[in-house]
């Protein structure tokens, strides 16, 4: 009889097969909204007017509130890169639009996506007011404007982050990555610092609610999300590789294996 009890009980417990009310999911998408609207107010009104240091320190806290509102509790391991040392690149696998969030709140950075999240309703706007730099994948001479752009920022003192599985997953694996989103690391002479990302359940299993793959929508993603009791973002700051050495093939392949491995079970 006991045996039959745990089971439930755990699985409550982990989050797993339980959702939250409808009038939670309500509360939290009113207060993603209204922190929407004054994440929009701060970056139109107040962000001409920031000094850089105060700009990422903006990012970080809104992205941190964000966390909350949506349930999602962060948890960090590993040495933050740091941009004033030297040029940095961060490399992550890619599972959400959340993943953008994820990353700001612990270390923020400047971006690089794809053009078309240029023209998302508010999220494209205030996505290139904090430093987002957006590539025309279809144009191969955009690539080369990109590239210099990204060098210039690192070399400037920011850290930019790429996603160089161009795609995103469920979370249970990871692609192959492609070097050409690592070319700007060679240009600037940066460190490579892999971080590895994962969505888990309390229990620690793996948690595909974030998961902006397949034909998900943005909206279909963030439903999934509010209806959870809880998200454990767990996200690891890998040992930094130099791109002094190899090919960005070679480069991207060592970045890849070493997240695969941490994200191992």
């Amino acid at each position: 009889m006991a045996g039959a009890l745990r089971a439930p009980i755990m699985a409550a417990m982990s989050g797993r097969g339980t959702t939250t009310s409808l009038a939670m999911r309500g509360m939290r998408l009113l207060r993603i909204t209204l922190h929407l609207l004054r994440g929009l107010w701060t970056a139109a009104v107040h962000f001409p007017f920031y000094p850089a240091s105060r700009r990422r320190q903006a990012v970080r806290g809104w992205s941190r509130k964000l966390l909350r509102i949506l349930g999602v509790r962060l948890h960090v391991e590993g040495e933050l890169p740091a941009g004033n040392t030297g040029p940095v690149m961060l490399v992550a696998n890619h599972v959400s639009w959340l993943d953008i969030f994820v990353i700001n709140a612990a270390l923020p950075v400047r971006f690089v996506a794809k053009s078309e999240i240029r023209a998302w309703p508010a999220i494209g706007w205030l996505s290139a007011r904090t430093g987002t730099l957006f590539l025309e994948r279809a144009r191969r001479r955009d690539t080369a404007r990109v590239n210099r752009e990204i060098a210039a920022a690192m070399t400037g003192g920011d850290v930019v982050a790429v996603f160089p599985e161009g795609t995103t997953t469920d979370g249970s694996r990871v692609l192959r990555f492609h070097g050409a989103l690592l070319q700007p690391a060679l240009i600037a002479g940066a460190r490579v610092h892999p971080a590895a990302l994962r969505f888990e359940h309390g229990d620690g299993s793996l948690c595909t609610a974030a998961a902006y793959d397949g034909d998900k929508s943005l909206w279909q993603t963030l439903l999934a999300i509010v209806a959870q009791p809880a998200v454990h973002a767990r996200l690891w700051f890998l040992a930094p590789l130099s791109s002094a050495a190899g090919h960005r093939r070679e480069l991207a392949a060592a970045a890849q294996q070493l997240i695969a491995d941490r994200l191992k079970p």
